[in-house]
């Protein structure tokens, strides 16, 4: 119940804490999107997923391994997808939020095998991020073409 507890108040204390201002997340909102992207309205739906699959895997893999260093690896994980849209923001560079997005897929990749041993099930539930975020990281990458 305490590891719940405190995996749970990590992330919200994260996502709380790694946001962009409203005037630099309006800067992004005008931002012209791939015509392709007619799905964007169900974005902070799917985030949302994936937070919640986040939240099971780690607590999966805590109650699996009792591991600090593989719960590290998941905060480093969120911190990456957290940062995303505050590193876009305040830096108005999308390829700054490209290459974020590679780095977070390519350590959910590492996560995911590195907790394969204890829990195939935590892993499961890392497969809609490392699905997902290709998707976002096209997305932004596109963006940057359009938005020169």
């Amino acid at each position: 119940m305490v590891a719940a507890l405190l995996i749970l108040v990590v992330m919200v204390g994260v996502g709380l804490a790694i946001n962009p201002s409203r005037q630099q997340f309006d800067w992004f909102l005008r931002l012209r999107r791939p015509a392709w992207l007619t799905f964007e309205g169900l974005i902070p739906l799917i985030w949302i997923s994936i937070y919640a699959c986040f939240y099971a895997s780690a607590l999966l893999c805590w109650n699996a391994s009792w591991s600090w260093g593989l719960m590290g690896g998941y905060l480093g994980l969120l911190l990456l997808v957290q940062s995303y849209t505050l590193l876009i923001c305040s830096t108005r560079s999308l390829a700054n939020g490209t290459a974020v997005g590679l780095m977070g897929w390519v350590w959910g990749v590492a996560l995911a095998v590195v907790i394969w041993p204890h829990s195939v099930a935590a892993v499961g539930l890392l497969i809609p991020y490392l699905l997902w975020s290709p998707v976002g990281t096209l997305v932004t990458w596109q963006m940057q073409r359009i938005n020169r």
